[in-house]
C-alpha cells in the first residue's frame, strides 16, 4: 500500500480533533524540552515552532516570555484550526523544507516533526544557517528512533512515510549541520516508552559576531 502524506494525515486528524489528543500526548515532553532550551536564550527572545499544528507550543512560548513566537506547519486544516482558536499569532503553511521564514530566530522548537521528512540532516542544516540567529537554539523531539523499538512499527502501521535514525545517527546531523553545545536528552520516560530523544544545539556563524 502507498504511504499516504503526513500533511494529508495530520489534517484529517485536525478535522477529527486527534490534534488535541497529540497535544496531551506530547505535553510532558514539551515541558521538560523547554525547561532545557530556554536557560540558553536571551530574555525577550524570538520563536518559532517547526511543526506547530494547532499552535498549543507557540501560545505556551509566548506564556513563558517570548517577545515573538510563531508557527509552521504542512498540514493545512491543523493552520486553520490554529488561528481560529488564536488570532493573536502568526500562523503559516508551509511545506518543509522548501519553506522558508521571513526572519531569523533566537529559538526553533519542533516536536514529532522532522522524521516524516526524506532527510531530516538536511533540514537540520537549513535551520541552523537560515533559521536560527547566531548564538540561536534548536531543540528537537522524535518519538520514532531505533532505540525505540516500538515505534518501529509506526510507519507501516499509520501509513506514513518515517525516516528511522538512531541516536548516534540524530547527533552527527546536528554535528554536521555546524551546532555547537549539542546535548542528547531522552525526556519523559515511563514504562514502556524510552522517551521522547531530543537533540538541543547551539548555531554558530562564524562569519556574524554576537553583539
Amino acid at each position: 500500500m502507498e504511504a499516504k502524506s503526513a500533511t494529508d494525515v495530520f489534517s484529517q486528524w485536525a478535522l477529527i480533533g486527534k490534534d488535541e489528543g497529540m497535544e496531551r500526548g506530547h505535553a510532558p515532553s514539551v515541558k521538560a524540552m523547554l525547561e532545557l532550551a530556554l536557560p540558553k536564550v536571551r530574555d525577550g527572545f524570538s520563536a518559532i515552532d517547526l511543526g506547530c499544528g494547532n499552535g498549543w507550543v507557540t501560545r505556551m512560548l509566548t506564556d513563558l516570555g517570548a517577545s515573538h513566537s510563531e508557527g509552521v506547519d504542512g498540514a493545512l486544516e491543523m493552520i486553520t484550526k490554529a488561528k481560529v482558536i488564536d488570532s493573536s499569532h502568526k500562523y503559516t503553511h508551509g511545506f518543509l523544507p522548501e519553506w522558508r521564514p521571513e526572519r531569523k530566530f533566537d529559538l526553533v522548537h519542533t516536536m514529532e516533526f522532522l522524521y516524516y521528512l526524506q532527510d531530516p540532516a538536511e533540514m537540520i542544516s537549513i535551520i541552523h544557517d537560515e533559521w536560527l540567529e547566531n548564538g540561536g537554539v534548536m531543540i528537537a523531539g522524535v518519538d520514532h528512533y531505533i532505540e525505540h523499538e516500538e515505534s518501529l512499527t509506526w510507519p507501516a502501521h499509520v501509513g506514513v512515510y518515517m525516516t528511522t535514525m538512531s541516536i548516534s545517527q540524530w547527533k552527527d546531523a546536528m554535528i554536521s549541520a555546524g551546532f555547537i553545545n549539542i546535548e542528547i536528552h531522552q525526556v519523559a520516560s515511563k514504562e514502556g516508552f524510552p522517551g521522547t530523544l531530543v537533540m538541543l544545539g547551539q548555531a554558530s556563524h562564524p562569519q556574524d559576531h554576537i553583539v
